[in-house]
């Protein structure tokens, strides 16, 4: 069996560029990276290659063609999912986040789909920000400052 790993899931991702960054963000902290259909580029383009960079090909890549594909094939614990939207019910800070944990993102431009989030309010979260002249952040920053803090307790005092 092997250990436990979190994932990071981009759901019809838009731009590229972020997605590159998020893969390279994926290899620096040992996570999967789950892509699920339709993309708004293509995978091949340079430009997520070269957000990426040259880690790119390091990137523990898969990729669905849609949602419930994936639950059909993956099968995460309903626990073990957390949903990160503007509006999320709950601070990215409170949860303490399972070890195989699903951190999962929308579309740049309209964030997870509601048949994606139906039933799973308790299971949404935010990230919050001090000033309201700022709605939201780039997503591939988000998918990172996520990323650290579910991954805060590995990484020691």
């Amino acid at each position: 069996m092997s250990s436990p790993r979190m994932k990071m899931v981009l759901v019809t991702p838009e731009i590229p560029h972020n997605t590159g960054a998020i893969g390279r963000t994926c290899v620096a902290l040992d996570l999967e990276l789950i892509l699920i259909k339709p993309y708004g580029f293509s995978l091949d383009e340079t430009s997520v290659m070269r957000s990426g960079t040259r880690y790119w090909k390091h990137v523990q890549l898969s990729q669905y063609d849609n949602w419930q594909s994936f639950l059909l094939h993956r099968r995460p614990l309903r626990e073990s999912l957390y949903f990160f939207e503007e509006d999320g019910l709950k601070s990215f800070y409170s949860p303490d986040y399972d070890p195989n944990a699903f951190l999962v993102f929308g579309r740049e431009s309209k964030g997870l789909p509601i048949k994606v989030l139906n039933g799973m309010e308790d299971r949404t979260f935010h990230v919050p920000m001090r000033s309201p002249l700022v709605k939201s952040l780039n997503l591939s920053n988000v998918a990172t400052a996520v990323a650290y803090q579910a991954l805060r307790t590995q990484f020691g005092g």
